[in-house]
């Protein structure tokens, strides 16, 4: 997968992940997790641009740690609006097996830039 594809997979997760958020509950949890999901998953979408343009190589695996922090937060949220049954898992699990893809493919990406370093 190239840079331009990850790209836009990284702006498609973070577009589920704010549909995702829109549909919870309105109650004060629904509310708290909407916000937390919306930041990390769109997160996870700009620091990847933020890392396509570093200007050095460390900063370029830094900013891939930030994109992996972001991606397994958003694994969390998404874990706990399941465990709190606050949406139907089927409308959860496509989304977090996206989210374990992009920490294993950045994970990934980032020990090949340490050994490359």
């Amino acid at each position: 997968m190239d840079e331009e594809q990850l790209k836009k997979r990284t702006e498609e997760f973070a577009h589920r992940c704010v549909k995702l958020a829109f549909a919870l509950p309105d109650s004060v949890l629904g509310k708290h997790i909407q916000k937390q999901l919306i930041r990390c998953g769109t997160s996870v979408a700009a620091n990847y641009r933020a890392a396509c343009v570093a200007q050095s190589k460390p900063s370029f695996i830094h900013k891939l740690g930030i994109v992996v922090e972001e991606s397994d937060e958003s694994c969390f949220w998404l874990d706990f609006i399941i465990r709190e049954k606050l949406m139907g898992k089927e409308k959860i699990y496509p989304l977090l097996k996206e989210a374990n893809e992009l920490i294993a493919i950045f994970i990934s990406s980032r020990k090949t830039a340490r050994k490359n370093n």
